[in-house]
């Protein structure tokens, strides 16, 4: 059973709107989930909603209805306005739908491998839209986790989730120390390879059809130096221009790639 809230002063509304900031999704252990398609690959991963909101002159048409349903009667629908829904919502093109999810959070422990194991690490990232294209990119190359070191960005930012696609939900991600990492990797055996500018080789000639770590940092600064240290391998992208970085998320995805290619593309679907 649903009720409907039609004030943007309503106690629901204003709280769901605090969790577009990083301090209360931390206390509360809550986070916002906007979108049919993200709402519907939560639920596939096992995560427990709150609350769901619904506009129903935006969402009809939609394949709402369809979530509406399987959600009735474990968590609290609530109906808005759409200018009330207009309050809620983070992103254009909304759905006119979104969630109040409980936040799930994997240890290192948690990690288990389909093959030969394949882990990105990406260490000090900043932008959130950076780390929703790496997600991305982790879950498009079919990856066993992304370890999300020393984090300055929260993993269950509105805008990580937007500009992952949702695909948040989909990848096992672990956030942890750089040390409890490197420890983790060389207990399992993984070979650590590193970005860096310095004493490097050519990413692609390296072999990673061993167990493989792949270790990107920020555009700013790069990894810290505990990762080079503790690298079987820095490795470098060749690069032609007049500056002597690209985007953190291409860089992960050239590397990944080769690695895949070097691999077959395991469970890769092709046309």
């Amino acid at each position: 059973m649903s009720i409907t809230i039609a004030s943007s002063q309503n106690p629901k509304i204003r709280f769901a709107v605090s969790l577009q900031k990083a301090a209360v999704r931390r206390k509360e252990k809550l986070f916002l989930v906007e979108g049919l398609r993200e709402i519907r690959l939560a639920m596939l991963a096992g995560f427990d909603f709150h609350t769901l909101f619904v506009c129903p002159q935006i969402a009809e048409g939609t394949n709402a209805k369809a979530v509406i349903e399987d959600l009735t009667g474990q968590v609290q629908i609530i109906e808005t306005t759409d200018r009330i829904f207009s309050k809620l919502a983070y992103r254009e093109g909304t759905d006119g739908i979104m969630a109040v999810a409980h936040q799930k959070y994997f240890s290192l422990s948690d990690i288990t491998f389909k093959g030969t194991p394949l882990i990105l690490v990406v260490e000090s990232i900043e932008k959130p839209g950076n780390l929703g294209a790496i997600l991305r990119t982790a879950d498009a190359g079919g990856v066993d986790a992304l370890l999300v070191c020393d984090g300055r960005t929260d993993i269950y930012n509105p805008n990580v989730i937007r500009s992952s696609l949702g695909s948040i939900f989909t990848n096992k991600v672990v956030s942890c120390s750089s040390a409890d990492a490197i420890s983790w990797l060389k207990n399992m055996n993984i070979k650590i390879y590193t970005t860096a500018l310095t004493a490097s080789k050519p990413y692609h000639q390296i072999d990673y059809t061993v167990p493989s770590a792949i270790v990107t940092g920020s555009e700013a600064t790069g990894v810290r130096s505990v990762w080079e240290d503790n690298s079987d391998s820095n490795i470098i992208i060749p690069m032609s221009g007049k500056v002597d970085s690209m985007n953190v998320s291409v860089a992960t995805s050239i590397v990944l790639y080769e690695a895949l290619r070097q691999r077959n593309f395991p469970g890769a679907k092709f046309p």
